[in-house]
């Protein structure tokens, strides 16, 4: 069995904490941020928290380092909170702007949106802020949460978050329809268009948000509509515009009009670019026309484009989803004797491609090579080897996985949480299911908000297996949460 982490007198005496730490593979000096996140993720009591981060005379707090260190708890964004929320209290030390950012960053993505406008309350009296770039934290936080219309008013009414004389400018804007489009909600951003038009002249940057945003969901032809319209009004389309609508035509399986379209680029003399060409590459690929994705990668160098590392990345990927890995492994070795560096999306894939083809050993010794090539896993990097684990049958393999990323720079995330939690129901065994408990309670605990779904899942498999005391604890939690059932018997 492994060994979790629990927060209930309702356990199996063999279970323990799994992790509460971080560290780097070699030893830090000592108050690195590593150090300080140890000390935040362990420390059991606020007020021997506050005397040490106050107090103790060889922490000497700067910028870099409290950033450093809220980026190590992201994953834990309570702790994280509590750690800003200390240290503010510093005789000597103050936050900055940027340090700000991240704790507003935290706490909207927690949905703790009192902490978001009381930290806004600070920046004011500490004239620090807020900026736009505060707002825009804020907006896409809102956006992403399920609340556009939220966070579209918000942004009509920013004058009276800023002194007298504000006026939205275009760039601020764009941000904030950038932020819609990306979300798939361009009928928000259109929305916004039509309400500013007039007291804004929107740039080609502004039409590319918007014909992306089409791209995005699969509407092409309102793409192309974009594209005509700015045309109309005399604004001038660039690179970005047309492979916009490139990725468009790749993204609804539209090949042979993606082909057609680059030939129309080339034909009105526009230089291509290497965006240009990672979209034909990965488009092509992705569609199965692996061999022609191949000659398009050795003849851009021809049309005086060299390959970057997202090219690479791009055809490393679909070699390992459409051909081999073995090729893929063949095409970053060709990569690395050219001198490139490869980046953790690079390992990923390949990892992801072994992982695939059910060689988990081989999987883990590609993590051991990413580390000795200087480029530290990530969370996605501990998410497939556990997803992958679990598929396979091998759960206790996937829960190990789960142990060692307390022992790297690398915190849980919610994609963690619910990959073990709908494995733990695999074997239907009453231990594991206790488990999938535990790892509920530990994912509120951080911060992260599980699904109905999977409260009531867990729930109902506990009083299935007769645990009836951990059923109401956890039935509890749900009701905290605001996620409880309408109709409930224990």
């Amino acid at each position: 069995m492994h060994h979790l982490k629990l927060h209930h007198h309702h356990r199996p005496s063999t279970l323990k904490p799994i992790y509460t730490t971080v560290r780097t593979t070699t030893s830090p000096p000592p108050f690195s941020s590593t150090n300080i996140a140890n000390l935040v993720l362990t420390t059991e009591t606020t007020a021997e928290l506050t005397e040490t981060l106050l107090y103790h005379p060889k922490i000497h707090w700067s910028t870099p380092l409290v950033n450093e260190t809220l980026k190590k708890l992201w994953n834990h964004g309570p702790k994280a909170l509590l750690f800003f929320t200390v240290l503010d209290r510093h005789t000597t030390y103050t936050h900055s702007l940027s340090s700000f950012h991240l704790a507003v960053d935290i706490a909207a993505r927690l949905r703790r949106y009192s902490v978001v406008w009381s930290l806004l309350s600070r920046l004011r009296r500490r004239r620090l802020g807020p900026t736009p770039l505060t707002f825009s934290i804020i907006l896409e936080r809102y956006v992403s949460s399920g609340k556009p219309d939220k966070a579209v008013d918000i942004f009509l009414d920013l004058r009276k978050h800023f002194c007298d004389g504000f006026s939205h400018d275009l760039s601020m804007f764009n941000d904030m329809i950038d932020v819609l489009c990306k979300s798939k909600r361009v009928d928000k951003a259109v929305f916004l268009m039509g309400l500013f038009k007039g007291r804004l002249k929107f740039d080609v940057i502004t039409y590319n948000i918007i014909a992306n945003g089409w791209c995005l969901i699969n509407r092409v032809n309102s793409g192309l509509g974009v594209l005509k319209e700015m045309i109309d009004k005399g604004i001038d389309p660039n690179l970005s515009t047309f492979n916009v609508i490139l990725r468009g035509y790749f993204r609804t399986g539209q090949i042979n009009e993606a082909w057609a379209f680059f030939k129309e680029i080339k034909r009105r003399e526009f230089e291509v670019d290497v965006v240009t060409y990672t979209t034909l590459v990965h488009g092509f690929g992705v569609a199965g026309e692996v061999t022609r994705a191949r000659r398009l990668f050795e003849s851009m160098v021809d049309d005086g484009v060299l390959p970057n590392v997202a090219t690479y990345n791009a055809l490393i990927q679909v070699l390992c989803k459409k051909d081999s890995v073995e090729n893929g492994i063949e095409l970053f070795g060709d990569m690395v004797r050219k001198g490139y560096v490869p980046n953790v999306v690079t390992y990923n894939t390949l990892i992801r491609g072994l992982c695939h083809n059910g060689e988990m050993g081989r999987a883990e010794e590609f993590v051991g090579v990413m580390r000795k090539d200087g480029c530290e896993p990530n969370v996605q990097t501990f998410n497939m080897l556990i997803r992958y684990y679990c598929e396979a049958g091998e759960i206790e393999k996937g829960l190990d996985v789960f142990g060692k990323m307390g022992t790297e720079e690398c915190l849980p995330n919610l994609d963690t949480y619910n990959v073990l939690i709908s494995s733990m129901f695999v074997r239907k065994k009453s231990e594991d299911l206790v488990v999938a408990g535990r790892l509920l309670v530990e994912m509120v605990d951080r911060g992260f908000l599980p699904t109905r779904y999977n409260f009531n899942r867990v729930l109902n498999g506990l009083l299935v297996t007769g645990n009836q005391g951990f059923a109401r604890e956890i039935l509890r939690l749900q009701s905290k949460c605001g996620l409880l059932p309408r109709q409930f018997r224990l």
